[in-house]
């Protein structure tokens, strides 16, 4: 992955990526890392921090912050953000690619373990960062919630991912009306991505890159309110970049 997009300076920045260590992820962290900031990513384990370091390769230098830690439950995220603001000082914002893809199953065919995996504990992870870093946050900072289109348009088959992801959309809308412009959350919708982990040919895919560019454009920009940010393919989130006043080469 190359990084041929310009970043603006978030030297001093304190930046959570829970779900950093995946495709999505990476963008943003590739990104921050670019921008200046120190980058916070819990990882499951290990030998996860060192195969995701590796991938990073020269990207990963000492603003990397990658930590061995469960934030998939209340006590767990409140714990991670705690000792976030401990060791580095702020909680400044947050980019939050949690999740997956589900499929195999019409809704009358799940059982209780794919009800609980794919909706409620992606759910209840996203809900257990969110209570533990939104309140630490800075004023300054942006709370990025990331999604697929699969929010608003259903897929035989994988219903419970765009339960799931509709129960963000909507996390989004109700923290900005709670918020009243006192803090700033974005909803970044996706299309299909190009990651490292999936090659596709199809030359318009929006890539992780270019979500980690608005991501990092977004947090810069303390003045752009809360907002959904449509990025459904390689050409939109040029679009977005352009309009958040960054350059896309």
């Amino acid at each position: 992955m190359t990084d041929s997009l310009t970043h603006p300076d978030l030297s001093g920045r304190h930046i959570l990526i829970p779900g950093g260590t995946g495709g999505v992820g990476e963008g943003a962290v590739r990104a921050y890392l670019a921008a200046g900031a120190d980058v916070v990513v819990p990882t499951r384990s290990t030998a996860r921090a060192d195969e995701f370091r590796t991938a990073l390769g020269d990207a990963a230098s000492e603003h990397l912050h990658l930590v061995v830690h469960d934030y998939t439950t209340f006590a767990g995220a409140e714990e991670l953000v705690n000792t976030m603001v401990m060791q580095l000082g702020s909680v400044d914002d947050v980019v939050a690619p949690i999740g997956g893809w589900w499929s195999g199953k019409r809704l009358w065919e799940i059982d209780e373990d794919d009800w609980q995996s794919a909706f409620v504990g992606l759910a209840t992870t996203h809900m257990a960062v969110l209570r533990a870093a939104l309140p630490r946050m800075t004023a300054q900072g942006a709370y990025s919630i990331v999604v697929g289109q699969s929010a608003h348009y259903a897929v035989p088959g994988s219903g419970l991912v765009s339960m799931e992801q509709s129960a963000l959309a909507m996390m989004q809308q109700v923290l900005a009306a709670e918020l009243g412009g006192s803090k700033r959350v974005f909803l970044l919708e996706l299309g299909p991505v190009a990651t490292r982990f999936i090659a596709h040919s199809a030359p318009n895919l929006v890539t992780s890159e270019q979500i980690g560019a608005v991501a990092v454009a977004v947090s810069a920009a303390p003045d752009l309110p809360g907002q959904l940010v449509h990025l459904p393919n390689r050409a939109k989130a040029d679009e977005a970049l352009a309009a958040f006043g960054q350059s896309t080469r």
